[in-house]
């Protein structure tokens, strides 16, 4: 039986490569969102328009990933190698499909994203433009996300990271090169992006292929039918989650970017910036979804227990960490996107207002996490779906088409939603582990 010292102890050296290489991959995002920001703030807005859309196309193959990971982590507490490997084939024809999917759609739906999403005419041209692009690469996109989630699986948080953090370092490169350098502006980052996403995706498949638990012959790779059954019932739900949220993050973009190019720059910048500082949850939710599936698999309640209290107690206390130092930096960084007076100072004020839920935010970060391990993405998509659009798009609505209120109020809505969630969630949580159903593999998934 693990100490409760050592199941910590593993949890934080499993969660701190991924806030590394989060950390890592959102700073050099400011860099490339610093670098197209200084293009003004035209080239700003047709970056941002299509990002909310980009959340929703990744939906899917991140919801394969949750999947897998929660599988794949439960087969590897069991012991069950056949079991890993034969996951891992599956990850291939799962990759290729969602590619060819998300891809086809993307590129098709392009050119009317940019009026659905209410930005300005002179926008729309360089906002198509951006959004194929980067679309086109899809089956590395994919593939980064998805044998990404399966070597997780296997406590292996080390290798995604370093995959990542240097495709993120090459990203940085070639913007310079394409947007400063060629002088290609919105299409040179898009280029840029691109080409990143190649060498991120082949480079995590190639290690995808060398990892000895994941390896199997390409003789034997075969569609397995009640694997793919399982693999579904946990990722539709899923998936649903993200479309949920996504599809809200789109119509609150939308109510947003009608009030301005001015304040929809400053509400994308801030919202941006606020990234940085809700990364520790998010670095935890990973490691957590993987020691849950690996708890659940052992069938061992009192290690899941401490997985549980563990990474609950030390994503809030480290977020409130990360609230306090978003509150006195707001200025800072919002200077680090745009030249513009007016923009810095909007979303500055934003910034210190979400400064104060950032310990909410990842309460409803490692529960999702929680969840996901045990391959109950049911009980979250509910919690999305009531307050997402029960509150933040209601709210936001009679803010900007009703009552007429400035961002201020848009904000309140947002954080509203983040505040409501976590208690939810935590709620649900309670509920279940009073019930004694989080331990029965075969409920967490059907759960």
């Amino acid at each position: 039986m693990e100490k409760k010292s050592a199941i910590v102890q593993n949890l934080i050296l499993l969660s701190i490569p991924t806030m590394l290489e989060q950390i890592m991959s959102t700073l050099l995002q400011y860099v490339d969102t610093a670098m197209v920001g200084h293009l003004g703030e035209e080239a700003t807005a047709a970056v941002s328009t299509t990002a909310t859309i980009g959340w929703m196309v990744g939906s899917l193959q991140y919801a394969v990933g949750i999947a897998l990971l929660s599988l794949m982590s439960q087969a590897v507490g069991r012991g069950d190698e056949g079991e890993v490997k034969l996951l891992a084939s599956q990850a291939v024809y799962l990759t290729i499909g969602v590619a060819i999917i998300l891809g086809g759609v993307s590129v098709i739906l392009a050119p009317f994203i940019p009026v659905w999403m209410g930005s300005a005419p002179d926008v729309r041209g360089p906002a198509t433009t951006y959004f194929v692009i980067i679309s086109l690469p899809m089956l590395f996109r994919a593939s980064t996300t998805i044998f990404g989630a399966t070597i997780r699986a296997t406590l292996d948080t080390k290798t995604p990271m370093y995959v990542n953090m240097g495709a993120n370092v090459v990203n940085v490169v070639l913007d310079y090169l394409f947007i400063y350098v060629f002088h290609m502006g919105v299409t040179g980052a898009a280029i840029a992006t691109a080409i990143t996403h190649i060498v991120a995706g082949s480079s995590m498949f190639l290690v995808f292929r060398k990892k000895q638990k994941l390896h199997f012959d390409w003789k034997d790779l075969r569609w397995d039918k009640p694997a793919m059954k399982k693999i579904r019932g946990i990722a539709l739900p899923s998936m649903a989650t993200d479309l949920t949220a996504t599809l809200g993050y789109v119509v609150f973009a939308g109510m947003v970017s009608g009030m301005g190019t001015t304040t929809f720059a400053a509400h994308s910048i801030a919202v941006e910036a606020e990234t940085l500082f809700y990364l520790p949850g998010y670095g935890l939710r990973t490691a957590t979804s993987a020691l849950t599936g690996v708890s659940i698999g052992e069938e061992n309640l009192k290690k899941l227990k401490i997985v549980m209290r563990s990474s609950i107690v030390i994503t809030i206390l480290l977020m409130t960490l990360s609230g306090v130092a978003l509150y006195f930096v707001a200025h800072p960084m919002m200077q680090l996107f745009t030249n513009s007076d007016a923009v810095v100072d909007l979303g500055a004020q934003m910034l210190r207002l979400v400064a104060f839920t950032e310990p909410f935010f990842g309460l409803m970060v490692v529960c999702q996490g929680l969840f996901y391990g045990m391959g109950r993405t049911k009980n979250v998509l509910f919690v999305e779906a009531f307050s997402m659009w029960g509150i933040r798009i209601l709210f936001t609505f009679l803010v900007t088409h009703v009552w007429h209120l400035g961002l201020r109020q848009v904000w309140y809505c947002m954080m509203a939603d983040n505040i409501c969630k976590a208690c939810l969630l935590a709620a649900t949580l309670f509920i279940l582990w009073k019930r004694k159903k989080m331990v029965s593999i075969q409920q967490t998934a059907s759960g």
